[in-house]
């Protein structure tokens, strides 16, 4: 298709969904610029260790994408876009083809054949993967085919740029971006027809993450600010096992696990012995115990809560507060060996070794959960058929509320839902990137007036905002230290937004939030320079991160619900009705379980794909409702009742920096919520 913009499209990040992004548009021969705060081999892509997900199902396990949906759907505790899901899970196993074309070195069987391990909320090997470096072979791959399109004057590289300001028309269509060069701060505008935000999550925003450290959210905040929406910012999702450290917390990938790494404490509180020479009967493999079923790789919302619990009962290990569990790799060593498991998972083990301490081929690991992901983000849309499935053609796919403006990858919130499955991220990078660079072309391509067209001052005002902004940091003679700001930002979001949440924490954390953006306007910069200015930068960062922070609170505080990775206690079915759950037979894609029958009949609707029953179908599901016991009809009842309250996408819109919250509808087309099961 011929495109009638001239003006190359904007694509802001260079991690995997820029990239793809990147490369999909420049497929089509079209221009991109590319903007990166770091060299985009430095992405934060490059930190993904554990692999890719697809249901190839060359394990003899009999899955199918369609299980593989369902699992996602079931671990975002169907608050993820059912559509997108699917077509995602269906295009998984053709994306991994296409990165092992491209040159990834998937980890091999024996045979030959792409290796595939488990992660966790399955029961089937679908993560291919390369070792433990999944991240960086895949970025690597693709910054190589970007290249080729960089060489043929197709993409040109704004490394070291940072995106500060949104251009938008007369008419709010987003028109471009104002960005600064972080060596010699340096902004300026750059007029485009279409923008796609790639950006990543807020990691930094909690302070210690696991994320790199230029994963701020300030891209984010700034579209948020100029109008676009923030949708489920309170689902933070915190990884089960990191390493602690003072200056970052460090992944150890669930590919650990996934390998057959086992969690456990001493069944003694408080015993100190070594764990080498422990007894197993003096172990308490809690998970395995708990969830026989999915055993270490139960969904990672569900693990880092049981952890949580463990530590806080007194169980945990490590010395001073006590707050670690053992992740333990010398059962698998006894079993495999140890130049086994080097090559599985030597990038992990290197890590560790270096950071926390001992070889854990010889010692277990010491971990304990830290914030990982954002499954929110900025609100996007899509293009469904009459039959369910994305239109590829629509320019409406991945785009915000704001016309032309585009969001891929994690700063995105569609996916995911209440809590992101392992090894999905890369996935989700990947065909997002391949959504969005797809539709960010055709939506060029049928504009009435490109940006190139209109008044030479548009994006002039933005711009001038920036650097209104910049000189009043550099004027303020304050006293407080922007490092000194984030560092209680950071500790005030990770002690009361992160894993166990409850309104009057939250509702404190809002007021905290309000008076450091006060405190803000009393910093004082120390250096003045505006040459390579990292402080400056930093201080920018540091507002964005501020105002983002209160939409991500304000959703907690507003959300009543235990649902995924938000967890308030106090809203938990126990805790509600002041009754056990009841034991009853979990709902699978393949099994309709004992909620299928109850819910086929209340609604009338299958289960699966929302058509019409027959009356007989209806009779037939009835009758086996009928056998339920009453307690186990009252708790679907309650649960269909919060469902039918909170099973809406959070929607922040950004009015004068303070967030006002309402609420979507989650686009279903696959499954019905059940009752979320790992037993």
């Amino acid at each position: 298709m011929a495109n009638k913009s001239n003006l190359p499209i904007i694509v802001v990040g260079g991690g995997l969904a820029g990239l793809m992004a990147a490369l999909k548009i420049a497929e089509q021969g079209q221009k991109v610029r590319l903007f990166s705060l770091v060299p985009v081999k430095r992405s934060h892509s490059v930190c993904a260790q554990g692999g890719i997900n697809g249901a190839v199902n060359t394990m003899g396990e009999n899955d199918h994408p369609d299980l593989h949906v369902y699992d996602t759907l079931k671990g975002g505790e169907f608050l993820n876009d059912q559509v997108l899901v699917r077509e995602m899970c269906y295009h998984a196993p053709g994306i991994i083809y296409l990165l092992d074309r491209m040159g990834v070195p998937f980890t091999r069987t024996y045979e030959g054949l792409i290796a595939f391990r488990r992660f966790g909320g399955t029961l089937h090997h679908r993560t291919a993967h390369a070792g433990a470096s999944t991240g960086q072979q895949l970025l690597y791959a693709l910054d190589e085919q970007v290249r080729r399109y960089e060489a043929e004057g197709l993409v040109e590289k704004f490394e070291f740029w940072d995106m500060i300001g949104l251009v938008k028309d007369s008419e709010g269509h987003a028109r471009g971006i104002i960005a600064q060069d972080m060596q010699s701060m340096e902004m300026k505008k750059f007029l485009s027809d279409a923008v796609i935000m790639a950006t990543g999550g807020c990691g930094l925003v909690f302070g210690k993450s696991t994320n790199s450290q230029v994963v701020t959210g300030s891209a984010n905040s700034v579209c948020y600010q100029a109008g676009a929406i923030y949708a489920n910012g309170e689902f933070i999702q915190v990884h089960p096992t990191a390493i602690p450290g003072e200056d970052k917390l460090r992944l150890m990938s669930e590919s650990v696990r996934g390998e057959g790494g086992r969690v456990w404490v001493p069944k003694k509180p408080g015993d100190t012995r070594d764990p080498l020479t422990m007894p197993d009967s003096d172990k308490w493999f809690f998970l395995e115990e708990k969830y026989p079923k999915y055993g270490n790789l139960v969904p990672r919302d569900v693990a880092t809560r049981e952890i949580f619990d463990v530590c806080l009962k007194g169980f945990g290990v490590g010395g001073g507060d006590n707050m670690a569990v053992y992740l333990d790799l010398t059962y698998l060593v006894k079993e495999k060996g140890k130049e086994f498991v080097r090559k599985k998972l030597g990038a992990v083990l290197d890590i560790y070794s270096k950071f926390g301490g001992g070889d854990p081929l010889d010692v277990p690991m010491r971990i304990f959960p830290g914030m990982h992901y954002t499954m929110g983000g900025l609100w996007a849309d899509f293009d469904a058929t009459a039959d369910k499935r994305l239109n590829w053609d629509s320019g409406k796919n991945h785009m915000t509320n704001i016309p032309g403006l585009y969001a891929a990858g994690e700063c995105e919130f569609q996916y995911h839902g209440a809590n992101r499955l392992g090894a999905n991220a890369l996935l989700s990078c990947l065909f997002s990137g391949m959504v969005a660079g797809k539709a960010a072309h055709v939506y060029t391509g049928n504009l009435p007036k490109s940006a190139e067209a209109m008044d030479a001052s548009l994006g002039d005002a933005e711009l001038k905002h920036c650097q209104a902004f910049q000189e009043q940091v550099t004027r303020q003679d304050g006293n407080e230290n922007v490092y000194r700001l984030h560092q209680e930002l950071g500790l005030l979001m990770t002690k009361n937004v992160t894993v166990i949440r409850n309104n009057k924490d939250l509702e404190s954390t809002l007021g905290a939030l309000s008076d450091m953006q006060q405190r803000f306007g009393r910093v004082k910069l120390v250096d003045k320079g505006l040459a390579g200015n990292h402080e400056l930068t930093f201080a920018r960062w540091m507002y964005n991160m501020i105002v983002l922070a209160k939409a991500i609170t304000k959703g907690a505080l507003l959300r009543d619900e235990f649902r995924g990775a938000h967890y308030k206690p106090a809203f938990e079915y126990t805790a509600v009705t002041r009754k056990e759950v009841p034991k009853f037979k979990t709902t699978t894609w393949t099994d309709d379980g004992d909620y299928g029958p109850y819910y086929m009949a209340r609604t009338g609707q299958n289960l699966r794909g929302g058509a019409q029953l027959t009356p007989e179908q209806v009779a037939a599901n009835k009758a086996k409702a009928d056998k339920l016991s009453p307690e186990v009809i009252e708790h679907f009842k309650w649960f269909d009742e919060v469902n039918e309250k909170w099973n809406k996408p959070t929607l922040a819109k950004c009015l004068n920096t303070e967030p006002e919250i309402t609420y979507g509808q989650v686009k279903m087309g696959v499954m019905a919520p059940v009752p979320r099961k790992y037993d």
